[in-house]
């Protein structure tokens, strides 16, 4: 049986190629290849910084008397700082509820991110504070089928009285980020 020409070209090439090289020489170029593959992580890389939310693009650190605080960016419902207690306490006669929900906000003055653990105060009557202290913070909020990242829940369940008065968000630590 003839040869093809691509069988002969292939077999002219594969022979000129083997003339020029040897296997050291591949083994030396693979073994360089592998030696210098680690060190292509710590090139420099342009990282894009996040797109800010508009929660993000609004916090302010002075007033915890407002929604627009910082540690709010996933608060729901009526700032104990407004009721009483503060930013991260209870007023007095509320007990804070044994569950809380968590969020991630970005601090304005240093651009970190922390956890945010928040807790409804519960035991007294809904606190009656101006409308400025009604929040619904919902960024990086997920959907109720992940209950412990959402906060249109009232978490006084666990108490002896379940009565939602106001909530708090209390500083965890700093994120990974």
């Amino acid at each position: 049986m003839p040869k093809s020409p691509y069988d002969s070209l292939g077999e002219r090439l594969t022979r000129k190629l083997a003339g020029y090289s040897s296997r050291r020489g591949f083994i030396a170029r693979l073994g360089m290849a592998l030696a210098a593959a680690p060190v292509l992580p710590l090139l420099p890389v342009a990282r894009a910084e996040p797109a800010k939310t508009d929660f993000e693009r609004n916090a302010q650190t002075t007033d915890d008397k407002k929604c627009s605080y910082w540690k709010y960016c996933a608060t729901g419902g009526t700032l104990c700082s407004c009721c009483g207690g503060g930013s991260h306490t209870c007023p007095a006669g509320a007990e804070p509820s044994p569950v809380s929900w968590i969020g991630t906000c970005r601090n304005p003055d240093d651009s970190r991110s922390y956890i945010i653990a928040y807790r409804d105060c519960c035991g007294k009557p809904a606190c009656t504070a101006s409308k400025q202290c009604e929040c619904e913070g919902a960024d990086h909020e997920l959907p109720t089928y992940r209950p412990q990242l959402n906060s249109s829940i009232t978490w006084c369940f666990g108490k002896a009285a379940a009565t939602y008065h106001c909530s708090t968000a209390a500083l965890v630590g700093l994120t990974g980020s």
